[in-house]
């Protein structure tokens, strides 16, 4: 019974992801959405069993396809959908966009849009929570394309060498835009953190909610207690890199990878509880949607504020 509790509330938190990023795709012709998206459609499971895993006080530092991780920390809807409308009710304002999002006051830190950036500023967290003797600790959220920046090797040496409590967090969806992993990297993550010392964990089934949020807690206990780890996830990025769009009619790959996925997929699979939280889940996004039309926009008073 205890999983079957915890598998339905995994599970309506990524169905609120999906119907939230299905949304977009739906008032993304309208122009009302000021920002570019990233949608994390496919990859839910992971950013929703991870921070199933992780406590309420830990920090998750995300990439610009944070969608999922912003919700799943449990930011706010309202808000998040302001932001993407650029009104004065977003997260920032209307300033930062989708590739932005942040809600610090639930451990949603900064997101960027510059690859493997937000990397170097979970470890620097750590080191803070080390030498505050707190508990917490800082999840670092990447694609695999980020893991060729020389700031991650330079992050996984750092975290090595202090002991800080740091997740390392790979979302390999196998793609950095149109390029496979086997042409860019000569290296597995695994083998390659094992260099530094630090032990890792490569989870084939990026499906599974539950399976993800075990190895996080699992991970995360060995964090705790002052151990850097890289957890690798492999997952499925359902539609284009950037956009709303399906990208199959570039033959970088085909709809045979993503089909095996969907059918392994619990939104799609599991009909009978989808079907039965869709409406609730629906008059939440309905009721964001409208309080970002609601809310104003920027005006001249903002243009130069929150400017360093």
């Amino acid at each position: 019974m205890k999983d079957e509790a915890i598998y339905r509330r995994l599970f309506r938190t990524a169905l609120l992801i999906r119907l939230v990023e299905e949304r977009i795709i739906e008032l993304y012709p309208s122009d009302k959405i000021q920002s570019p998206v990233h949608l994390s459609i496919g990859q839910e499971a992971v950013a929703v069993g991870v921070c199933d895993g992780l406590q309420p006080d830990d920090l998750v530092f995300a990439t610009y396809r944070s969608h999922g991780f912003y919700i799943a920390k449990g930011g706010s809807l309202d808000a998040m959908f302001a932001e993407l409308y650029g009104r004065k009710g977003g997260v920032s304002g209307g300033k930062a966009g989708s590739m932005h999002l942040a809600a610090p006051e639930v451990g949603l830190m900064g997101s960027s849009a510059v690859v493997a950036s937000t990397i170097p500023h979970a470890v620097g967290a750590a080191l803070s929570f080390k030498r505050r003797g707190a508990s917490q600790i800082a999840v670092a959220v990447f694609g695999d394309g980020a893991t060729e920046e020389g700031v991650y090797h330079e992050s996984l040496n750092f975290a090595a060498l202090m002991k800080v409590p740091v997740l390392f967090l790979c979302e390999d969806n196998g793609l950095a835009v149109h390029s496979h992993r086997p042409v860019r990297q000569s290296y597995r993550l695994a083998e390659h953190a094992a260099s530094f010392g630090i032990a890792s964990r490569r989870l084939e089934e990026g499906w599974d909610m539950l399976a993800i949020r075990q190895a996080t807690l699992e991970a995360a206990a060995r964090v705790r207690a002052g151990e850097p780890f890289v957890l690798e996830i492999v997952t499925s990025r359902y539609k284009e890199h950037v956009g709303v769009g399906e990208d199959f009619h570039f033959n970088y790959r085909s709809s045979d990878s993503v089909d095996a996925w969907k059918r392994r997929d619990p939104l799609i699979v599991d009909q009978k509880l989808a079907a039965a939280l869709r409406p609730d889940i629906e008059r939440e996004i309905e009721a964001a949607v409208a309080f970002a039309e609601a809310s104003p926009a920027p005006g001249h008073a903002e243009l130069l504020t929150d400017v360093i």
